[in-house]
């Protein structure tokens, strides 16, 4: 529908987005290992790392050969491995727009505990939707679809340049593509539509994304842009009250 391609919301608490950078760099090199390791270790690393419904309601087994973490941890671990580049980009490129500001409202470790939750979550409704799919599920996906949820809550009137149907470049208030994105999912897991995207895994991290940005934020970062007069993304510009800068 739209690929998010740059965002001017400038960063109020934190000076670098640490844990946004470093997870986009976990998700690289998960995926130039699965790339280019022997098809037998990809294939290994994508059953015993990627969640498997399946085994966590006890409707098979997994060949203990295979197991590499415990099942419980794969709630995790599947959100770090990739298909492919196109399945691997997106994804990235939907945390660096978005996952700075997210960071940036929740603070550092707070923001990392927000995104592995979200990740959870996604497999957890994934795995509520399927329970007898002994199908990997892979991707950041699910908290990544958190990521945006908590940006839609925060900044929905911050201008976003977003690619519309992959060829026309619009600034746009962030909540008229983030909204009909959001939308989307909740309309294709409605649907049951049977393909490779696991919907489940999406609405599962919009829901957990949208109710823990409310008790994570930081005290006083508000919700909806209620300080902001004139977007930092709009090109003529106001001035607004500071606040404090707080460094985690």
């Amino acid at each position: 529908m739209f690929v998010p391609l740059h965002d001017t919301n400038e960063l109020k608490y934190i000076r670098v987005q640490w844990v946004t950078i470093s997870l986009i760099v976990l998700n690289v090199l998960a995926w130039l290992f699965t790339t280019f390791a022997p098809v037998e270790q990809a294939e290994r690393a994508s059953l015993g790392l990627g969640f498997i419904p399946a085994l966590i309601f006890d409707h098979a087994v997994l060949d203990p050969s295979l197991v590499l973490v415990p099942e419980d941890m794969t709630f995790l671990t599947y959100a770090f491995l990739h298909i492919d580049f196109w399945h691997l980009a997106p994804n990235m490129l939907f945390l660096w727009v978005f996952g700075d500001n997210v960071e940036d409202a929740l603070g550092h470790f707070r923001f990392l505990i927000f995104y592995l939750l979200c990740a959870a979550a996604g497999a957890a409704l994934h795995g509520f939707v399927t329970p007898q799919s002994e199908g990997p599920l892979i991707g950041a996906s699910g908290a990544i679809s958190g990521v945006v949820a908590a940006y839609f809550l925060l900044h929905p009137r911050v201008r976003v340049w977003v690619l519309v149907l992959f060829r026309i470049p619009l600034p746009l208030p962030a909540f008229i593509p983030l909204a009909l994105w959001i939308a989307q999912q909740f309309v294709m897991l409605a649907l049951n539509m049977d393909d490779a995207v696991s919907w489940g895994a999406h609405v599962g991290g919009i829901i957990a994304g949208a109710l823990l940005v409310l008790v994570m934020r930081r005290p006083g970062v508000p919700l909806f842009d209620r300080q902001i007069v004139t977007p930092r993304a709009v090109h003529h510009k106001q001035s607004v009250p500071q606040v404090p800068a707080r460094v985690e």
